[in-house]
């Protein structure tokens, strides 16, 4: 499957901004298909434009993919919650580290 638009969902109804009342993902990115470096890139840019706290739900394949981006995003200081096995590929939970 190809990099597809990000689905974005609002976490709450509270409008406030930096305000995370769940665990639930905010946004979505399918990376399945999509070839390293791009799916670490693309994970790094969504995250880069999400509030601090917010979770972005990652779908990757097996292999390099599912190896190298929770790693990378791991160094860049952001948490990684869950990876879970889902069709034959891997959903990846991401919180969005807090800035100093």
């Amino acid at each position: 499957m190809v990099w597809t638009d990000v689905e974005e969902r609002p976490v709450s109804g509270d409008e406030e901004k930096g305000t995370i009342v769940t665990d639930q993902p905010y946004a979505e990115l399918d990376l399945r298909g999509v070839i390293c470096p791009y799916n670490f890139v693309k994970t790094k840019l969504k995250l880069e434009a999400m509030e601090q706290g917010q979770i972005l739900s990652v779908l990757l394949d097996d292999g390099d993919p599912i190896q190298n981006v929770p790693r990378s995003v791991s160094n860049e200081g952001h948490s990684v919650l869950s990876q879970d096995r889902v069709e034959g590929s891997f959903r990846v939970l991401i919180r969005r580290r807090e800035d100093e």
